[in-house]
């Protein structure tokens, strides 16, 4: 097997400066390279040569000389199609067609040969100004994204003369294999091939906006956009997709400069987007996509046109003969953990029908919900598309970023810190009154800018800032931005929405409502929730009957008593759509006098809530159900810790002191009983389910122990989740799942529901292809048996745990997320089920104060109890439908922002407690880079070979699905051979987190392996 380094030493004329670590993917030549360097025909070099050596002269003439006209027809070459020579002799799988359109009329043989005679002129300048040929494209100079190789050395055959065609013809065949060793990573034999972990020199770049544009070439993207279509149910649209990207590639410098020609000549960058008339069109004459059951690619940034994460857009497929495999193993070094691509697909839009959107979400982290959560797994033909229109631009098109002076120009460049938004070119005027005198001043503030506009002939937005954050690095100015960035609304509720709160207060209930309501309040009720909680919208109760059942009742705030639909109040909670939860706070969906206050069913108070109480056996059969409008009175505030101490001291008698104040009217011993009964029936419960089929994915939480005073973390754990919480979450899905029927029942058309779509089958087959491989007993044909198989031990040793959690990540990767809808929309009843709780219908109601769907569900309860005749209206059917979608979506982004307010805490953390030790187990292989789950804080974090210190080489083996790295780390003495660590699921290392140079961000290292554990 042949060292990296002997591959590099034979090819060291071609690769001076050709890194040693390449992506999975092959560096791509621009289309003259290729054409010269794949091309084996000796009558066609000496064509090329015969040409670049009379074109000096020619120049200026229309024809070919008689010469090279001869040479011509010797090789069979019509002078009429001499143009197409880029066509016929090169790879087309290996070119973009952008390469070639971009040309404009101009014979791309003639601009070869013009190229190949000047490019010894060029090379040197090239070297020292770093910038490549006209049709290369750069690096982005501020980011350290995109080191995987994608951008093109420019010298790799930049010592070739056009006299030299001939040797270097020969030594292409003679060294075939030994190039490929340098250039290509992506190939790997039976036994893996050696790479060495160590970075090429970087190149320095233009840094100005204008070199920018003039830089171009035909390489592909080191990570490509993937979108896996989900094929949408019945009723649904199937012509719309949904742009998701990976973080580092959209500013790929594969797609860069495509302005070519100088300051005053400005050439299209992106394809003009299509009109709506003609999307309509080419829809029904199927020219536009027409199903999305197959896996489709958008291969940069010019074929993402303008288009950010998100939005709802309108793809043509391009020629079947640009379509790729796209490995799954391919190495994304660019994107972190978080970045994996995500999809939806909408329907299309239309004047008589709402747009539809199926989108995929994370992981949930409700306690009365399944989590689930969706990447990409690939590895197949992808159907190659551009896009043509953007039907509705979900992104916010805001960022968070850093301004760079540019000298003499009247705008700064704003550089994002999220490397999927462009860069954007913002008014001097923007900026703060000193930035062009003391531009370093600023050099670690933190911006807020919006895009305004984003032309088709540039590779930069134009946009204005639109306010300064403070310092990067800090906890509140970090915070602002991502809220800011993900549309969270976190503005003070204004005075029009505050004057729809009642105004007497201490507020009471008003002796009319009490008499329409069903009166609770001398029941031993009370709430379990965490014990920083203050929005308590949900209670508990349990009586035994003579009979030896039990009266069992959940009783949640009655939010719509406050909130009247159609009023400010109504408005503004229906945009927020949902409370989001930081680390350090909670941004509310309702003004705090309702959520802390008048809805919050907090204890010794009187309060309205909606209840639902059953009648059921021991063993949790339901033997009677009552909905209805209710007042409680909660006798006791438990936090899930004090359930927890009930629960495991059943015999206990517990003293005043040790818990929160109680109602003087139910003793400690019956709160006490009726937790212990709660639990024995939420057990029997919870039995049934997964006996019935249900399925849990649980991934670990991190929790942080905040100081009081300066919210900084001063430690960090993993959240446990106990038989306390399951107690709360059994009842809560049992009210849920039974107001779900009612409302189905009594609005078939109108009902606001929740689904949840089975797992991607292809990403499953997969799944089960790579268990068997690993030796895996798992079954994953249906939500029961998955679930079955999870819980079966993996190991009898310490780590069996780790293994779970390993294994459980990996089954996470093929599912959908959880979508609300309407009933009307969604013909077909069979797509109304839930997969994770295999059960025919499920929504949300015991959350209205923290989610507005619950609210409507609340609505459509309350006429369903107590209104008789109900005319079904088509715009109530579109409105819903459109709420729900947008609750979808707020949803969505709730959750990505308490990921990154987490990530945020932990960084801070790391920083300064760290560097922290842990073990890790691996949880996936690519070809130079692993995924690690950190067990002592349950971060996922990726390790790069390239980045490991002291580190010889490494080799990547795949068979099947299966993939494994070995790492030579260097010996100890000259005289010992290296040691040798074999990198595959499930192994287990050690790691440690320290903090990078950049603000709050920190990476997991690699400790070398004890010799005798090698």
């Amino acid at each position: 097997m042949d060292s990296p380094r002997k591959a590099k030493k034979a090819n060291v004329n071609r690769e001076p400066k050709h890194s040693q670590n390449q992506s999975s993917r092959p560096p791509q030549k621009d289309a003259y390279a290729r054409l010269l360097s794949q091309h084996r025909s000796s009558k066609f070099s000496l064509y090329l040569e015969q040409y670049a050596k009379d074109s000096s002269s020619q120049r200026e003439d229309n024809g070919p000389s008689p010469q090279l006209k001869a040479q011509s027809d010797r090789v069979s070459i019509p002078a009429r199609q001499r143009d197409q020579v880029f066509n016929d002799f090169s790879d087309s799988s290996d070119f973009s067609p952008s390469s070639v359109k971009s040309k404009g009329g101009e014979s791309s043989l003639s601009l070869y040969m013009e190229k190949l005679n000047t490019r010894n002129v060029q090379q040197d300048c090239e070297r020292r100004q770093g910038v490549f040929d006209g049709q290369r494209r750069g690096q982005r100079r501020d980011t350290a994204t995109s080191h995987d190789g994608d951008v093109e050395s420019g010298e790799e055959l930049g010592s070739l003369k056009p006299n030299d065609a001939k040797k270097h013809q020969k030594q292409q065949r003679k060294n075939k294999d030994s190039n490929r060793d340098v250039v290509s990573k992506e190939v790997d034999q039976p036994g893996g091939r050696l790479q060495s972990p160590k970075k090429s020199k970087k190149k320095n770049l233009p840094k100005h906006p204008e070199d920018e544009k003039i830089r171009e070439g035909t390489s592909k993207c080191g990570v490509d956009v993937q979108m896996l279509s989900p094929k949408p149910p019945h009723g649904r649209d199937k012509n719309i997709k949904t742009v998701c990207f990976s973080a580092s590639n959209a500013n790929s410098p594969a797609d860069k400069g495509k302005n070519k020609g100088g300051r005053g000549s400005k050439k299209q960058v992106f394809d003009a987007y299509m009109t709506s008339e003609e999307v309509s069109h080419g829809l029904k004459r199927g020219e536009l996509i027409q199903d999305d059951t197959r896996d489709i690619f958008l291969d940069g940034i010019v074929a993402r046109n303008r288009a950010l994460n998100g939005d709802i857009v309108v793809v043509q497929v391009l020629p079947r003969e640009q379509w790729k495999v796209v490995r799954s193993d391919t190495d994304c070094e660019g994107a972190s953990e978080s970045d994996t691509p995500t999809v939806q697909t909408a329907a299309k839009k239309t004047k008589s029908t709402p747009s539809s959107a199926v989108s995929v979400e994370e992981q949930c982290s409700d306690r009365d919900e399944q989590n689930n959560k969706y990447q990409n797994i690939s590895g197949s033909i992808n159907t190659l598309v551009t896009v043509v229109y953007i039907v509705e631009k979900k992104h916010s098109r805001a960022a968070t970023g850093f301004l760079k002076h540019l000298p003499d120009k009247p705008f700064a460049l704003f550089s994002p810190v999220d490397h999927r938004v462009p860069r954007i070119n913002v008014p001097l005027a923007d900026c703060p009154e000193d930035f062009s005198s003391r531009p370093g001043d600023y050099k670690n503030t933190l911006f807020i800018c919006r895009i305004t506009d984003w032309a088709a002939d540039s590779n930069f937005a134009e946009g204005r800032l639109a306010k300064s954050l403070g310092q990067a690095g800090e906890i509140e100015p970090e915070t602002e931005g991502i809220l800011i960035e993900y549309e969270v609304d976190f503005s003070e509720f204004s005075d029009e929405v505050l004057d729809c709160l009642p105004k007497n207060l201490p507020w009471t209930i008003p002796p009319e409502e009490m008499r329409k309501r069903r009166d609770l309040r001398n029941e031993c009720i009370f709430t379990i929730d965490p014990a920083t909680a203050r929005d308590l919208d949900d209670a508990l109760s349990c009586k035994q009957l003579p009979d030896g059942n039990f009266e069992v009742g959940v009783h949640i705030a009655d939010v719509s008593y406050f909130v009247e639909e159609g009023n400010s109040l109504d408005v503004i909670a229906s945009q927020r759509a949902t409370s989001v939860y930081l680390v350090q706070k909670v941004i509310p969906m309702l003004p705090r006098l309702l959520c802390e206050e008048l809805c919050s069913l907090n204890p010794l108070v009187d309060r309205l809530t909606f209840s639902v109480i059953w009648t059921l056996t021991p063993e949790g059969k339901i033997l009677n159900e009552w909905f209805g409008r209710s007042i409680i009175r909660s006798c006791v505030k438990l936090s899930y810790d004090h359930a927890q101490s009930m629960i495991e001291a059943p015999e206990k008698m517990f003293s005043a002191e040790e818990l929160p104040p109680v109602d003087p009217m139910h003793p400690i011993d019956e709160v006490h009983q009726a937790v212990l009964n709660l639990h024995t029936i939420a057990k029997n419960l919870r039995a049934q389910r997964f006996l019935g089929g249900a399925l849990r994915l649980d991934q670990l939480k991190l929790s942080f122990a905040l100081d009081k005073e300066t919210m900084m973390p001063q430690g960090c754990y993993i959240y446990q989740y106990r038989d306390s919480n399951k107690l709360v979450e059994e009842f809560m899905l049992l009210a849920n799942i039974a107001t779900a029927n009612h409302i189905y029942r009594k609005f078939p058309e109108l009902a606001l529901l929740r689904r949840h779509p089975p797992p991607k089958a292809k990403m499953m087959d997969e799944l089960q292809e790579l268990c068997d491989q690993l030796g895996i007993k798992i079954d994953l044909t249906s939500a029961g048996l998955l679930h079955k198989s999870l819980n079966t031990a993996f190991g009898d040793d310490e780590y069996t745990s780790a293994r779970k959690e390993v294994l459980t990540h990996m089954c996470s990767r093929p599912m959908q997320m959880a979508l609300y809808f309407c009933t009307g929309v969604v013909k077909e009843e069979q797509n109304f089920k839930h997969y994770a709780l295999n059960v025919p219908l499920y929504t949300h109601f015991t959350s209205p104060i923290r989610r507005y769907a619950d609210i409507i569900v609340h609505r459509l309860l309350h006429v369903y109890l107590y209104t008789h005749e109900h005319v079904i209206a088509l715009s109530e059917k579109i409105s819903v439908e459109k709420q729900a979608s947008h609750c979808n979506d707020k949803k969505a982004l709730s959750k990505k922002v308490q990921e990154l307010s987490s990530e945020l805490f932990f960084g801070v953390f790391v920083k300064e407690s760290g560097p922290l030790d842990s073990e890790a187990m691996v949880m996936g292989v690519l070809d130079q880079s692993f995924d690690v789950l950190v067990l002592r804080y349950g971060v996922q974090k990726r390790i790069y070979c390239k980045s490991i210190t002291g580190l010889d080489a490494f080799r990547h083996r795949k068979v099947g699905k299966k993939s494994e790295l070995t790492l030579l780390w260097t010996a100890e003495s000259p005289e010992d051979p290296p040691v040798e660590q074999v990198i595959s699921v499930f192994t287990l290392v050690e790691v440690q987190l320290k903090s990078d140079d950049a603000p709050l961000k920190y990476s997991a290292v690699l400790k070398r392996p004890e010799d005798s554990a090698s």
